[in-house]
This record gives structure tokens, C-alpha cells and sequence, in this order.
């Protein structure tokens, strides 16, 4: 296991994305473990703000210099904004995942679903 953060603060998905909740929106993002796994992210395509996403539906892409990888909707619910700094500088994602590389908010259709995603410790959990 690596020296790789994982904030207690934060919810996760098998897929590598964090959840954290901001009033009544979610912010998501992908983990550490994924962007180390990615390597240098290139660019990032993301859903568009009043898009509608079911929980696993795949909401946008993450292009590194290795590999192209899905972006999972962690749960049901509406866009509502993205992060425009990521059009400019992908990069972010690998500096900051869990800050300025943060990739969309929604508003949770079920602000319960986000209870039943995994916390900091059964996440990793999984990863060994």
C-alpha cells in the first residue's frame, strides 16, 4: 500500500471516484489511487450541467498519456455544475485530486445514496 491520501471526510465507489457532500449538492472527483494508476491526465470530458445521471452510468472520460478511462456517476442525480479550470490545466487532477481537481456537482436524486458508498477505510481497503 502506498503513501497515497484518502480523506476520512469523503465517500468512494469501487470505481475510484470520490463523493464529498457540499449542503445539498455533491462534489466528485477521482480518487489518488486513480490518478496515479491514469498517470499524467491530458484532458477530461465531463457531463453537462443539467444532465440527468443513474448511479454507474458513464458521465465522462479521463484521458491520460497511458490510457483513455471512464467517468462513473457515483449515484443517481442532475448536474449542476462542472469545473471549468480543467479545460485549461487536466492536470489539476493529478496535483489536487480531492481539491482543485474536482470534476462536477450534482444534486443527489437520494442524498441517503451517498451513505451507501464506501468510507475512507473500507475503501481501502479494497485496493489491497
Amino acid at each position: 500500500m502506498s503513501d497515497l491520501e484518502y480523506p476520512a471526510g469523503l465517500r468512494y465507489t469501487a470505481e475510484h471516484e470520490w463523493v464529498r457532500t457540499e449542503g445539498d449538492a455533491v462534489r466528485v472527483g477521482i480518487t489518488a489511487f486513480a490518478q496515479e494508476a491514469l498517470g499524467d491526465v491530458v484532458y477530461v470530458t465531463l457531463p453537462a450541467v443539467g444532465d440527468t445521471v443513474a448511479a454507474g452510468d458513464t458521465c465522462g472520460e479521463v484521458e491520460s498519456t497511458k490510457s483513455v478511462s471512464d467517468l462513473y456517476a457515483p449515484i443517481a442525480g442532475e448536474v449542476t455544475a462542472v469545473n471549468p479550470a480543467l479545460d485549461s490545466t487536466p492536470e489539476l487532477v493529478n496535483t489536487d485530486p480531492y481539491g482543485e481537481g474536482w470534476m462536477y456537482e450534482m444534486t443527489p436524486a437520494d442524498a441517503a445514496d451517498v451513505d451507501g458508498l464506501m468510507d475512507a477505510e473500507a475503501y481501502t481497503a479494497q485496493l489491497s
